[in-house]
């Protein structure tokens, strides 16, 4: 714990009075507000949950913006402490103590040995009131360790090697208040350890090795009021050891240990908590009933935490809870009487809009009309303008077909956006688990992964065309409609198997509010995370090294040529062939390699804001669907030239070698 956090630590504030079921909520005129919806101050207006301390001045008189800040928490803490002046009740300008190591520092009746290579418990003169051992290298607290300090109230022994202390450690501390034993090596406590601790408030007891807590751990403890114990090895809670030896204890801190599930009455007898924290801890769900007999609670952080079978029953009973965290904003709709519920967005959608952002709103119409036009047109044109080769035109329309599902795909999450807005929380759980958006994340994967697929094969062509062209045998129609065919199998499959494999792929593509599984999670299954790494930095990658090679080596053998039959090194033809091939690669790469990048830091364990990914959905990966029409049909020579053609009922004379170099282009 830093010094910082230390500081922070005092008492909570003044504990509300208990109730029942949650009601309406009143305003300070007697106007009632519907669940769900919290009053405007004085105002007889009323705000739904999600635009109370989002930010925005909503009410026009800031009332929606105040009170927002959590000060069960530190914030509250601090404001007492520097009220209270706790740290330095015991401070004086002189020392009152008679004996003392002489390499610490003393004032008062107050010790301060930290980081002074100790390796054992000083000793010191009966009349200290606190003492600071942080920094040390103490590795036991032995029987009857502070014998004498009958007075101390405070002690500092964080951030030394303790890994056993005997049951007898802390006799005679009738007097202590807090105790600090946080960053050590403690992966055991024995039972009646802290009996004689009659007085303590606050035991501190994050990032040790702790596995295990029984009934009589706390035993005697009948003033705690603050137990932290973040960041230990829990794997089990037993019922009613936490609050039978404890009545008083007011703020329980487990975050981040190894608990599985929080079963029968753990939390019973605990009638005056107001602070509880079980964050990150890999729980698999939450009974319904866990927190009724929690009436005082104000404050609850369940964040990190998976919770399908979350419903309103779960926290109808804490009718004084003001502030909850959650892992996903979407199970702020199970608690619509708390007002301030975080997180207000993952990033991607938000309370009131499946996307959260104006400009993506706006640009997923945008980028889905001119994707789908552009690939219509080219189908369209391509069919009624013929060229020399059918087959490359049928793999030309093929493209565009893939690339018109991903402008489909966008429509969809751009109608969905548009039907849920305002209230798009209260149907976030169920439209990401539901069929639609199964099948259009399917979509959005079957139009990327054949495109990718689709242009890798005619790279591929092209390639063997102008390297070596008089050894290479183009392909027919009918081989490359068998291919097309293949390249269409595998997509397809690659799109279903999530679909029809839940028990391995959980709710693969219902992962966030685009369907689009980009991310991977700390709780994904390892088959969900195996399959999405060896498409994206499998398959994709594989396939974009491919083409970058493969038209660095076109250019080069064109350069060759060139140089062969051209008087000039560089001709103007040799300049609009690198042009073209630069602008082919870069749109590739410009599509491709932010997705590659936000793959492998997820699979880092880096936290990605949703928001990165929800302007990668939008912008980044329909980057190609909306630019293939353009680099390889409209922009064309060939093409243009037969569109001339058509229009002017004639056609240029081409060399035979530029008319093979310009359709093979």
């Amino acid at each position: 714990m830093s010094p910082m956090m230390e500081l922070l630590l005092l008492v909570l504030p003044s504990l509300l009075c208990a109730a029942t079921e949650p009601l309406p909520t009143p305003s300070s005129d007697g106007y009632v507000c519907p669940l769900g919806q919290f009053p405007c101050g004085n105002l007889s207006v009323c705000l739904p949950q999600a635009l109370h301390c989002n930010g925005v001045d909503d009410c026009n008189n800031g009332a929606d913006e105040e009170n927002c800040v959590d000060t069960t928490g530190w914030l509250g803490v601090l404001g007492d402490m520097l009220a209270g002046n706790i740290w330095t009740e015991d401070e004086a300008d002189t020392c009152l103590l008679e004996m003392f190591p002489e390499q610490c520092r003393c004032w008062g009746r107050a010790v301060d040995c930290t980081a002074q290579n100790l390796s054992a418990v000083p000793r010191l003169s009966p009349n200290v009131t606190q003492l600071d051992l942080k920094r040390n290298k103490i590795h036991t607290l032995l029987d009857n360790q502070f014998a004498g300090c009958w007075s101390l109230r405070k002690l500092f022994l964080q951030n030394n090697k303790i890994r056993v202390i005997s049951p007898k450690a802390f006799a005679g501390l009738s007097q202590l208040r807090m105790l600090f034993l946080s960053h050590n090596r403690i992966s055991q406590l024995l039972p009646r350890t802290f009996e004689d601790l009659k007085r303590l408030e606050w035991l501190i007891l994050d990032n040790n090795r702790i596995a295990r807590i029984t009934p009589a751990t706390f035993s005697g403890l009948r003033s705690l009021y603050f137990l932290y114990m973040l960041n230990n090895s829990l794997a089990k809670i037993p019922d009613g050891s936490l609050c039978v030896e404890t009545p008083k204890l007011s703020w329980l801190e487990l975050e981040g240990n190894r608990i599985q599930a929080v079963r029968g009455a753990v939390f019973q007898q605990c009638r005056e908590l107001t602070v509880l924290n079980i964050s990150y801890n890999p729980l698999k769900e939450i009974c319904p009933s866990q927190f009724e007999s929690l009436p005082q609670l104000l404050s609850l952080s369940l964040e990190g935490l998976e919770i399908p079978n979350i419903h309103n029953v779960t926290f109808r009973g804490l009718s004084n809870l003001s502030h909850i965290y959650f892992k996903k904003f979407q199970y702020c709709s199970s608690a619509p009487h708390v007002r301030s519920c975080k997180p207000n967005t993952d990033g991607i959608s938000s309370f009131e809009h499946l996307l959260a952002n104006i400009i993506l709103r706006v640009f997923v119409w945008v980028i889905a009309c001119v994707t789908c036009l552009g690939n219509l047109c080219v189908i369209c044109m391509r069919s009624c303008v013929v060229t020399e080769s059918s087959a490359h035109t049928m793999a030309i329309k093929s493209l565009c077909c893939a690339d018109g599902l991903m402008g489909i795909y966008l429509f969809v999450i751009g109608a969905f956006d548009l039907k849920y807005a305002g209230e798009y929380n209260r149907h976030a759980q169920g439209w990401m688990a539901s069929v639609p958006c199964q099948l259009v994340g399917s979509l959005a994967m079957l139009s990327s992964e054949v495109s990718v697929l689709l242009l890798t094969y005619m790279t591929l062509e092209k390639y063997f065309s102008i390297v070596f062209p008089f050894s290479y045998r183009r392909a027919s129609r009918k081989q490359t409609a068998s291919v097309l065919a293949a390249i269409w199998l595998l997509g397809l499959s690659l799109s279903v198997v999530p679909l029809c494999c839940k028990e391995s792929f959980g709710n693969y593509y219902g992962r966030n509010g685009v369907c689009f599984p980009l991310q991977s999670e700390l709780g994904e299954r390892p088959s969900a995370r195996g399959f999405s790494t060896t498409i994206y930095l499998g398959l994709n990658l594989a396939a974009f090294i491919t083409i970058v090679f493969a038209y660095t080596g076109m250019f080069y053998s064109i350069r060759i040529t060139t140089c062969r039959t051209a008087e000039s090194s560089v001709c103007p033809r040799e300049v609009a062939i690198a042009k073209r091939f630069f602008f082919i690669v870069f749109t590739d790469a410009l599509c491709w390699i932010p997705i590659f990048l936000l793959k492998l830091l997820s699979l880092l364990q880096v936290e990605i804001p949703g928001t990165v990914t929800s302007w990668v959905v939008i912008f980044i990966l329909p980057i190609n669907s909306a630019l293939n029409p353009i680099l390889y049909t409209i922009t064309t020579a060939p093409f243009q030239e037969k569109v001339k053609g058509c229009l002017h009922a004639r056609r240029p004379e081409l060399s035979s070698r530029q008319s093979f170099m310009l359709v093979v282009l």
